[in-house]
């Protein structure tokens, strides 16, 4: 039996700020083919989604291509479109690609590029740092999805980057660190250089320790939040691609983790609206 995606429910704790910005969900339809091994939940629309950001308090959104799609991003710069000025995208695009059609998406909403070095991903390690370069004259960043154990082994190629670029999903460790493991000690040296931020999403894709505190990941970003405020964003992840297999996480509860872990209404304030606003352009 399917899982029912909860679209409402109780209010979070946490009452949003203004310009709240959820910077990573997806869009999904079976309009579009999927790439084999990917994980394609239901359909996940722009008029789902709008029940959530009502839901959540959420003004601006960051509309993520999924693994699913490959390097076809038109269920994701649809959803740009629809939502209009309150969203923007990140996109994967291809070595090849021309400089117009770089220009093109950039005009219709796209301000980023996604490497996803697992689960499918289609741009990887060997792509990054071609494509960093290409799409930077057009003020794009990047968000990076990896492993983060592996982070200590691909420092030098992240601090080379011309970009500024997002570490995804709480950094990911799959297996729990200690704060003073080489690997949390990586993260936070690359935080320092100025042009890498870290994204606060998906904890319970990674956690052991899981829900409601998902104590393994929030020792880590109390730390970090601390560290480095102003490099921190966060996302919903909607609509959990995941969650057929491990059901569907709280959205509400998912937003509070940040009253522990952000417990200074100021510092929420930059992780939520003023830190998204600055990378993307809002």
């Amino acid at each position: 039996m399917a899982l029912i995606r909860t679209l409402t429910g109780t209010p979070p704790k946490l009452k949003a700020p203004r310009g709240t910005c959820d910077t990573h969900m997806h869009f999904y339809s079976k309009t579009y083919p999927a790439l084999p091994g990917t994980l394609n939940p239901p359909d996940a629309s722009v008029a789902d989604y709008h029940q959530v950001m009502k839901w959540l308090g959420i003004e601006r959104a960051i509309v993520v291509q999924p693994n699913a799609y490959g390097a076809d991003n038109r269920a994701t710069m649809g959803g740009v479109a629809a939502l209009g000025e309150m969203a923007r995208g990140v996109v994967v695009v291809k070595p090849g690609i021309s400089d117009a059609e770089l220009e093109d998406y950039t005009r219709k909403g796209a301000r980023g590029i996604r490497f996803m070095t697992m689960l499918g991903g289609t741009l990887g390690f060997a792509e990054m740092d071609e494509m960093a370069a290409r799409v930077k004259p057009f003020g794009w960043s990047a968000i990076v999805q990896l492993d983060g154990r592996n982070l200590p082994e691909h420092e030098a190629q992240l601090r080379r980057l011309p970009v500024n670029y997002v570490i995804d999903h709480c950094g990911k460790f799959l297996e729990p660190v200690e704060p003073d493991s080489a690997a949390f000690k990586t993260l936070l040296s690359l935080v320092e250089t100025g042009r890498c931020w870290v994204k606060i999403a998906g904890a319970y894709e990674s956690s052991k320790e899981g829900a409601p505190r998902f104590e393994d990941v929030g020792r880590l970003m109390r730390i970090l939040v601390k560290a480095a405020p102003e490099r921190v964003i966060w996302g919903s992840n909607w609509p959990h691609a995941l969650a057929e297999k491990i059901g569907y996480p709280d959205d509400a509860a998912q937003l509070d983790l940040l009253l522990d872990w952000a417990p200074d209404e100021k510092t929420r304030q930059r992780i939520l609206a003023d830190n998204p606003a600055e990378l993307y352009g809002f």
